[in-house]
């Protein structure tokens, strides 16, 4: 690493560090505010009154209710390099995701680069998206469809979870898609004249035992999980209406696409044994993570130089835990990355639990998304400022090459 780029880099690095205090004070409004998805107002509230103190040039309600868009341009010209934050909480748990900690991390990068590109005369935008609704897989999706993406040239954000502290990985996440499936009986008297009846719960227990069966036939990095939201209204009634949720995941995009054949197959099946008449509604596919890896290698070796502390584990494709994000379907657009870092001293409980929401409103899961924040502000700087480095991430990058304008002034 240059000198020049480090100093770069320590520019970032400090103006993140003065920032602490703020950047807490949000993330600890969001913990003790949670809003489930597309509900996040406080949140989105919050934090673009915090970005406009701090000058940004903010839009609220970008593109759908709860998203934003802050930015911040030097000189004239150059590429843009784009940012994400969620905020979204889970229903019941709160914030054990991190999401409150995804939120400042994000606007922490943005503080950062914005210092860097000042003091160092680096020209083009920096752009940080609120991005909602992460939980249930659609806020990302519908700010691609609305072209929120179409302005940056390449993009980050940060996860915590997955790695102990002092530690990030770039690896694989699950591609999913969700099913509700409905099925249709008809009532009658439970204990009077049951034999009128057909039996929606029936048709929902087979659907599940049939899918549960199905499970052992599949291979390792495949996962099904479900849940009856609705199962009848009265336990001396016949149900004439059921409801589930199904969610398949795989690690591919490909293996999900062949895997809902199956599952609609097996749904169907349980609506023909019970008499029933049967609806599935399929969700759009939230996609598999395609690292840059480019924008990988270049964090890997900013937090490493900037925190010798911190390893930098570089999987890329390869799974070594979690769950699935629809920043999966951004890497799909342009080049982009996904680094998870550690918030605790051991992997225990891990996220989506009551554990991990306490573990993210401690003061060392703050100061390790400060310096993954330090990591991924250092990444884009360096695509900013740098035409050769910038150039090989988008051929890297590929089949999600963009046209890249040069550095300019």
């Amino acid at each position: 690493m240059s000198t020049q780029l480090k100093q770069v880099y320590e520019t970032a690095s400090k103006a993140i560090q003065a920032k602490q205090a703020d950047l807490k004070d949000v993330s600890v409004f969001l913990s003790d505010n949670p809003e489930i998805a597309n509900e996040e107002y406080q949140a989105h509230d919050k934090i673009t009154a915090y970005l406009e103190k701090e000058g940004f040039e903010v839009t609220k309600a970008y593109k759908i209710p709860t998203a934003f868009r802050a930015s911040y341009t030097n000189g004239v010209g150059g590429r843009t390099f784009g940012l994400n934050s969620e905020y979204d909480a889970l229903p019941g748990i709160g914030h054990g995701c991190g999401h409150n900690l995804i939120a400042i991390s994000g606007v922490a990068a943005l503080l950062g680069m914005r210092e860097a590109m000042k003091k160092h005369d680096i020209p083009g935008t920096v752009v940080l998206l609120g991005t909602p609704a992460e939980e249930i897989g659609t806020g990302k999706p519908a700010l691609i469809s609305a072209g929120a993406y179409k302005e940056m040239d390449a993009c980050m954000m940060l996860h915590p979870g997955k790695v102990p502290i002092h530690n990030s990985a770039i690896s694989a996440a699950f591609a999913h898609c969700a099913v509700v499936v409905e099925y249709f009986g008809k009532p009658a008297h439970a204990a009077a004249l049951p034999w009128q009846g057909v039996n929606a719960l029936d048709a929902a227990v087979a659907a599940y035992n049939g899918v549960a069966t199905v499970r052992q036939q599949l291979e390792p990095d495949v996962r099904i999980h479900a849940i009856i939201t609705n199962g009848g209204s009265a336990v001396n009634v016949i149900p004439e209406y059921t409801s589930s949720k199904y969610m398949i995941r795989s690690l591919s995009s490909v293996g999900v696409e062949k895997l809902k054949v199956k599952i609609e197959q097996v749904l169907k099946a349980a609506g023909m044994a019970t008499g029933c008449e049967v609806k599935t509604t399929w969700q759009h596919v939230v996609k598999d993570l395609h690292h840059s890896e480019g924008l990988g290698d270049a964090y890997k070796e900013a937090m490493e130089e900037l925190f010798p502390e911190h390893k930098v584990q570089c999987a890329y494709g390869v799974y070594v835990g979690g769950g699935s994000t629809d920043f999966g379907n951004v890497t799909y657009e342009l080049p982009a990355c996904h680094p998870h870092f550690g918030i605790v001293p051991q992997v225990g409980r891990g996220q989506h639990t009551a554990e991990f929401e306490q573990a993210a409103r401690t003061d060392v899961a703050h100061k390790e998304t400060y310096q993954a924040a330090t990591g991924v502000a250092a990444t884009g700087l360096r695509f900013l400022s740098d035409d050769i480095y910038a150039k090989d991430v988008n051929v890297d990058s590929a089949p999600h090459q963009r046209p890249l304008p040069n550095r300019s002034r």
